[in-house]
């Protein structure tokens, strides 16, 4: 499958971060012969959550059979830790792909689908206290990889995660050629990119700022570990 015409299913849902998506497919889209599936329910155009409007290309039910199934995160997520058909879609998907990611917050709906148990996983950073409610252990690295999971940390971590992956299907030189295509050589203008370069002022500051977002994102965790527990409850008996 891999040789000819590898497949790539990217998760599209109402506010994703379309870093989240767009990074990673603009990487796996560069790989010789490559389909790319934006999946959703419908093939309605989607709006992420900075407004950027997106059209899927296959619908759940429709999607072919895949080399790579990537989460991207989002507010959107919060919805998606309760949502039945989006979870099984991946439960069910997990096992027949090669390579299962999720990137930023995504990495909650793979949790809350039942596919982090026992893994190491990564996050956006503020997140990552959440991820030991899925039985994942949090690792705070840009990119996580647990055999055959790549998890990354927020928005622009999917970018990384994509040529890491690109590399394992493909080997260096492949992943290094799309790398120079993309002219991927990042300086960014400040050490802000994690608390610990940004500063305790900055951090705190983001933090009550993310406040009232977090505090739902804990409820959703929450509703979706329950969830979890019942569907397991359910397959059991």
């Amino acid at each position: 499958m891999t040789e000819n015409a590898p497949s790539f299913g990217l998760l599209l849902f109402p506010n994703v971060t379309q870093l989240d998506l767009t990074g990673p497919y603009e990487v796996l889209a560069r790989v010789p012969g490559a389909q790319v599936h934006l999946l959703w329910k419908t093939l309605d155009p989607v709006r992420s959550d900075t407004g950027l409007t997106i059209l899927p290309t296959a619908t759940l039910a429709d999607a072919p059979r895949l080399d790579l199934l990537l989460v991207p995160g989002g507010g959107g997520i919060n919805a998606l830790l309760t949502d039945e058909e989006v979870l099984s879609f991946l439960a069910d998907r997990a096992s027949g792909t090669r390579y299962l990611s999720g990137i930023c917050t995504g990495s909650l709906v793979l949790g809350a689908a039942g596919l982090l148990e026992g893994k190491r996983a990564g996050t956006h950073w503020a997140s990552r206290g959440f991820l030991p409610a899925f039985g994942a252990t949090p690792v705070a690295e840009r990119v996580v990889v647990d055999g055959t999971l790549f998890t990354g940390g927020g928005v622009t971590a999917g970018i990384d995660v994509a040529l890491r992956i690109v590399g394992e299907l493909f080997g260096e030189q492949a992943a290094k050629l799309v790398q120079l295509a993309i002219e991927y050589d990042p300086k960014p203008p400040f050490d802000a990119g994690s608390p610990a370069g940004a500063g305790e002022g900055v951090a705190a500051d983001l933090l009550a700022r993310m406040r009232p977002m977090l505090d739902a994102r804990a409820a959703a965790v929450a509703a979706g570990v329950e969830a979890l527990r019942r569907r397991r409850s359910r397959r059991a008996g």
